[in-house]
């Protein structure tokens, strides 16, 4: 079961960081590797869809009403995955002191980290987890052979555990560089924030971060390595 379920995370994580990447990246028109780790995986979906997996299995024990049970599930469903959006988005932004995402323009939002169109979204992606998607996913994985789930479980365990170390390790990183950009000289502090800059293209309300103090805007640091870029290609330049 434990084995069923680190896959049932592995997958739901790819699943979900495909839906944010394309959603993202079309609206920037260009590739966003959308999500806080280095791989093709938002753990958020994961762990939504386990919650979701297992308030599904408790409530048909408890209910044999079919309807019923969908209903309950939907909306204890919605509630735990924005709760858990919650939770993410106020201690990322202990950590970091901004908001990774901001809905605070959005109608019946709190405090800027959920609102109700998001909400509304995860009540909608939890229905097609419960009566599409998971229903596949479960006898796809139930047909594969016990020791071959085992090796892919182990595989995923590993990986999660490095692409996790790593990833944190670059957001303290990134968070140092943030709150003590004053003990950097400019040249290193710009070295660091284009370092970092696929977080801040997965993560476009951290462009704001230091807006206020000269020369070291996130925001223009970035253009302006770009524009740099453009230039050396138009007038043939090479380093």
């Amino acid at each position: 079961m434990i084995i069923d379920f680190i896959l049932f995370f592995a997958l739901y994580s790819f699943i979900g960081w495909v839906l944010e990447t394309i959603f993202a990246s079309a609206l920037q028109r260009k590739f966003i590797n959308r999500g806080f780790l280095i791989g093709p995986f938002t753990p958020i979906y994961g762990f939504g869809a386990i919650l979701i997996i297992l308030l599904l299995v408790w409530i048909s024990i408890s209910e044999q009403n079919a309807l019923i049970t969908l209903i309950k599930n939907l909306l204890l469903s919605t509630l735990m995955v924005t709760t858990l959006e919650f939770i993410t988005g106020y201690l990322l932004e202990k950590i970091f002191h901004s908001k990774w995402w901001d809905y605070s323009d959005n109608f019946l939002n709190f405090k800027g980290y959920i609102c109700f169109k998001y909400s509304i979204l995860w009540g909608v992606l939890a229905f097609a987890l419960i009566q599409i998607v998971h229903p596949f996913m479960e006898q796809f994985i139930y047909l594969l052979p016990e020791s071959t789930k085992m090796y892919i479980a182990i595989f995923f365990m590993v990986y999660f555990i490095f692409d996790s170390l790593v990833s944190a390790i670059g957001a303290l990183n990134l968070r140092k560089v943030i709150i003590h950009y004053s003990d950097l000289t400019l040249d290193k502090y710009k070295e660091k924030i284009i370092k970092y800059k696929r977080i801040f293209l997965a993560f476009p309300q951290l462009l704001i971060l230091n807006a206020n103090v000269l020369k070291r805007d996130v925001r223009s640091i970035l253009n302006g390595r770009i524009d740099k870029v453009k230039d050396k290609n138009k007038f043939g330049f090479h380093d």
